[in-house]
């Protein structure tokens, strides 16, 4: 593989197996946590406020502060290794859940999710952490179990908050507090540093670099990187819109409660982690990413144009299931073709903004939804998200990125190493 300007990169730093498998528990324990607040967030703001507003603007504290934090936590991993960014990153979050499960005002509901925030950059540094120890050619399969830890984390955290809500409303943030705390512990004992110290960039901290719209410009500035960024961008505004509004959508359209939905939604994620854990692995050596990313967002583009005016409810799982299928193959690739324009030194800066992307996303994608969803009728969410992914894979179609040498499809890819035990 090779670096920027042409000069032969150094080998993959190793990792052992349970480093590998701690980072994907990091994950999952991240979406698992997440999830768990979703069917309590909202009486929980209850008690101290009753305007919906409230807690809409609380999950966009999450994100706007993600956003913000992002691009740093990325330049940190660069700097300092990943290892204690991590860690760190891992605790503030626990000591965030923990605040949300005692919050006895509105505003600790909020300084919980802010904080959070913050240190929720840990995504962006896992991701850093398996670009460092894989080779270009199976970096996308790799980020394809990080997706499929996202999935299992959607799936169960919604059940088990339900679940534990049943103790009572703080349970579950106390729990998904104890989860990440107890992360944070196995982390200490298991997890190497996967970036050596001659590996690490030595640039100083600016402010274009902290500031996230300054590290925003500076990737924009990169040709092949900034229409691949648009994608990304273009992909999961069109998602973040469905993943808020569709019970809206379906209760509109088919008259469905929580229950139907929760169904739909265990479907569509049981078929999501089974493309991320298992069937991505065996196309990217035979397709290549870009080849995948391309057909993973031609099926979505159909299925969304279809959901927006699809007749019968049963239809629903045959339609997003074939979505799933579509972002399970777009999400791990073109995260892959991301992370393979930039050098080592990079990744944690990079993935960082891909991570700052993701979380403007999940800020103005509901928005958008449920705009026109007011405005022009249920199914415009759908219909306007096809055009979306569309000019996304219209960039991807007209990228020269996957013409670099580590893109390509190999017929003997090289698995990770494992390392220094």
């Amino acid at each position: 593989m090779f670096e920027k300007g042409g000069k032969l990169a150094q080998p993959p730093a190793k990792a052992g197996r349970g480093a590998l498998t701690f980072i994907f528990i990091t994950v999952f324990i991240d979406l698992l946590g997440v999830g768990i607040l979703i069917p309590i967030a909202p009486f929980i703001v209850r008690q101290f406020n009753t305007d919906a507003l409230a807690v809409a603007m609380l999950s966009a504290s999450y994100s706007l502060f993600q956003f913000a934090a992002a691009p740093l936590l990325g330049w940190l991993s660069d700097r300092y290794g990943r290892r204690p960014v991590l860690l760190i990153s891992l605790l503030g979050t626990a000591i965030g859940y923990f605040i949300f499960g005692a919050a006895g005002a509105l505003w600790l509901l909020f300084l919980s999710r802010v904080i959070d925030g913050i240190t929720g950059g840990n995504i962006s540094i896992a991701q850093a952490f398996i670009a460092d120890v894989t080779p270009p050619q199976d970096r996308s399969k790799a980020f394809g179990l990080i997706g499929a830890a996202f999935g299992l984390g959607f799936i169960i955290g919604p059940a088990l908050g339900g679940l534990l809500s049943n103790i009572n409303l703080s349970a579950p943030a106390y729990f998904a507090g104890a989860l990440a705390l107890a992360n944070v512990v196995l982390g200490y004992f298991v997890l190497p540093e996967s970036l050596p110290a001659e590996r690490r960039t030595r640039e100083p901290l600016t402010f274009a670099k902290a500031n996230p719209f300054g590290a925003l410009s500076e990737a924009f500035k990169r040709p092949n990187l900034s229409a691949l960024l648009l994608a990304f961008f273009g992909f999961n505004f069109a998602f973040s819109g469905l993943q808020n509004n569709f019970p809206l959508f379906t209760l509109e359209r088919f008259g469905w409660g929580p229950n139907q939905n929760a169904i739909l939604f265990s479907f569509v994620g049981v078929i999501g982690v089974i493309m991320q854990a298992v069937i991505i692995r065996r196309l990217v050596p035979r397709f290549g990413d870009r080849r995948l990313a391309i057909f993973g967002m031609g099926v979505q583009v159909a299925t969304y144009a279809l959901i927006a005016f699809i007749p019968q409810a049963w239809m629903l799982f045959p339609v997003l299931g074939a979505l799933s299928m579509g972002n399970g193959l777009t999400t791990p690739t073109l995260t892959g073709m991301v992370s393979n324009q930039v050098s080592h030194q990079e990744q944690g800066s990079i993935l960082g903004v891909t991570q700052s992307l993701g979380a403007l996303t999940r800020v103005f994608g509901p928005l958008w939804a449920g705009l026109v969803f007011d405005a022009i009728g249920p199914g415009a969410p759908y219909w306007t998200g096809a055009i979306f992914i569309a000019l996304a894979l219209a960039l991807v179609v007209g990228s020269r990125a996957a013409l670099r040498p580590q893109d390509t499809p190999t017929r003997h890819a090289v698995g990770v190493q494992v390392a220094g035990k």
